[in-house]
This record gives C-alpha cells, sequence and structure tokens, in this order.
C-alpha cells in the first residue's frame, strides 16, 4: 500500500477491524488515541516490526500529523510490510470531534 489515506479511509478501515500502529510516544497516546490503535513507539520500530508482519490486511500507522508515521510506513515497506501512513493523523481525527480514548500503555 504505502500510500497516504485520509482519517476517513482510517475510520473505515478500523470498521473492518484493520490494525492501527500509533507510532508517537507514550505520554502522547495517554493523551488521546484513536479507538484500536495499539502503541508502538517510533524508536521501537526497527526492533520491534517482526510484530506486525502477519497483521490481517495493511497496518495503518498513525502519529500526530503524519510525518513521523510517514517515516515509519517508508521503513516497513523496506522490510516488506504493507502499510499506509494516516495523513493529518491524530490532529485531523481531533479536529474533527471523533472519539479518542484516553489513558492507556497501548498494550492489547
Amino acid at each position: 500500500m504505502a500510500d497516504d489515506v485520509t482519517v476517513q479511509d482510517l475510520a473505515a478501515a478500523i470498521e473492518r477491524g484493520d490494525p492501527v500502529v500509533d507510532v508517537r510516544t507514550p505520554m502522547e497516546y495517554a493523551s488521546g488515541h484513536v479507538p484500536t490503535a495499539l502503541l508502538l513507539p517510533m524508536q521501537l520500530v526497527p526492533q520491534r516490526y517482526e510484530e506486525l508482519r502477519d497483521a490481517p490486511g495493511p497496518v495503518y500507522v498513525i502519529c500526530e500529523v503524519g510525518s513521523r508515521s510517514a517515516r515509519v510506513v517508508e521503513f516497513l515497506a523496506t522490510v516488506g510490510i504493507d502499510a499506509a501512513n494516516v495523513a493529518g493523523g491524530t490532529a485531523q481525527w481531533r479536529a474533527l470531534g471523533w472519539p479518542l480514548d484516553l489513558g492507556g500503555d497501548g498494550t492489547a
């Protein structure tokens, strides 16, 4: 996939049950994240990307505005993982007034 998608695309992906990975810091994640998103901070992706290899369908990667997630998506493409960057990120989701989950450490 490796393309940018909108938050509207992400909402549809969540409805389908596609995986969502938030690459922000734990503090950012706890302050409000897209429902169903699991936390995998950007700096840990090179050590933990194998956890995403067997994901059902593409992995939707989100950060605050889309720049960190774009870099993560580029990396994931180099290791053969189908991923999409959520352009506008959590900031766009929040600006639309869509629900955010608060707290948590991002683990399943």
